[in-house]
């Protein structure tokens, strides 16, 4: 079996299981936040109004909440429902409740390793379609919707139909100019944004082995955009090394067996890559960057949690160094412990220093909903994993797709720029 094949017979009390088995799984860990959370607690209500006994939760120390979508609060509805978060939680007694303003808060898929909410070889499932990114710590992490996770909330298990799994291999060490989004870009570039629907999309080979834990969390992140039940890495001593830094312990690294099969491989050199752009209005629509349209750009965005991780900061940083942006420029770390490591390691001035606005952790910008929407015909670089019409923004703004190191050289030049051509 292979690695999630492993998982899922682990959590459903099996000896084994294949591709297309339907089971009944165990789950270890479960994700609300400020948006699935409210739609979570209308759930609970139909339920109460039916009769149905919902007065305690199957583990209430599984459970984490999250506040990021739409916070700082945008208007009098996401106020509420960040209210309504607070009263659940006091409720059914979670205490791992990430308040917006209070210590540690961002992004639910940066919480989930910067916390170290999630452990190798778990099950874990969360309230939002990129809980994918938490597969690069080697534990079957996926999305649900609002039914199915207050099943899993009252229960502590769900079912699952067992995936096939797409193997990616990637040989050699990426080159300095290459980040993990130029990689994934390519790959859902050829697969297309359906290639995995509800399968499996694994990474491994040397060149993933040399990626560092924050750069696979990139590759599983944006698996979601290709569609795929889940992405996955198998845990090394990286990932070790990289959560027990954070206080964790007990670790189960299960891996797949030498014999395990896959739907169907990949296979990319490393050498070969080059920074990619995924233009509007599909992450498949790519291109490489030196033959990008020469359109004029209007804003820089680097944040999320697919492009705000403490690396891609020290990745943008590079470029602005000593550099002024030409272009209204955003940079969002993704918690605020990213935030607090990059003022303590200068980051912070180097962004400020080149003109840049740096904001809190929150998801708003990315999703279209506040603190840096994209006007009428905007034109944007961004480092988030979505470009459809009006994803950022107005229907009729416009969302290129990049790396860190491409959205900062973007910013620099006004236009969408290969970062050795500011060399």
């Amino acid at each position: 079996m292979n690695i999630v094949e492993k998982i899922l017979a682990r959590a459903s009390g099996k000896s084994s299981v294949a591709p297309d088995d339907v089971i009944f799984a165990n789950v270890d860990k479960v994700m609300v936040h400020d948006v699935s959370g409210p739609g979570v607690i209308k759930v609970f209500d139909k339920l109460r109004k039916e009769g149905i006994l919902i007065d305690k939760l199957w583990d209430p120390t599984k459970v984490w909440v999250a506040e990021d979508h739409f916070v700082p609060s945008a208007e009098k509805v996401s106020a509420e429902n960040i209210v309504k978060l607070s009263n659940f939680t006091k409720q059914y007694g979670i205490e791992k409740h990430f308040k917006y303003g209070m210590g540690q808060y961002g992004i639910c898929h940066t919480i989930s390793h910067e916390e170290a909410m999630v452990m190798p070889g778990e099950v874990y499932v969360g309230g939002d379609s990129h809980t994918n990114t938490t597969g690069a710590l080697g534990s079957f992490a996926c999305g649900l919707g609002h039914t199915d996770v207050a099943y899993v909330l009252l229960n502590g298990k769900i079912w699952f139909k067992v995936p096939e799994t797409m193997y990616f291999k990637l040989n050699g060490k990426l080159p300095d100019h290459v980040m993990a989004k130029d990689l994934i870009l390519k790959i859902i570039g050829e697969i297309g944004t359906d290639g995995g629907a509800y399968k499996t999309m694994q990474f491994g080979g040397s060149g993933i082995d040399e990626m560092s834990v924050e750069s696979r969390l990139t590759m599983c992140n944006m698996t979601t955009e290709a569609g795929a039940k889940n992405g996955i890495v198998e845990p090394d001593q990286k990932v070790v090394d990289y959560l027990s830094s954070r206080g964790a312990t007990n670790f189960n690294l299960i891996k797949g067996d030498g014999d395990a099969e896959y739907s169907k491989v990949f296979e990319y050199d490393a050498s070969e890559m080059e920074p990619i752009v995924a233009k509007p209005f599909s992450p498949e629509n790519v291109t490489i960057v030196r033959e990008a349209p020469n359109v004029e750009l209007d804003k820089s965005y680097i944040g999320s949690c697919t492009g705000a991780k403490y690396e891609d900061l020290v990745a943008a940083a590079k470029i602005l160094k000593g550099r002024q942006v030409k272009i209204r420029t955003e940079i969002l770390p993704a918690a605020i412990s990213i935030y607090k490591r990059a003022m303590e390691t200068g980051l912070l001035k180097i962004f400020l220093d080149a003109g840049v606005t740096v904001g809190p952790p929150t998801c708003g910008a990315c999703c279209g909903a506040h603190m840096g929407v994209l006007a009428k015909d905007e034109i944007c670089i961004s480092t988030t994993n979505r470009n459809f019409p009006g994803r950022m923004g107005h229907i009729e703004s416009q969302t290129y797709l990049a790396s860190p190191l491409v959205a900062a050289a973007s910013a620099v030049t006004g236009k969408i720029t290969d970062p050795r051509d500011l060399q």
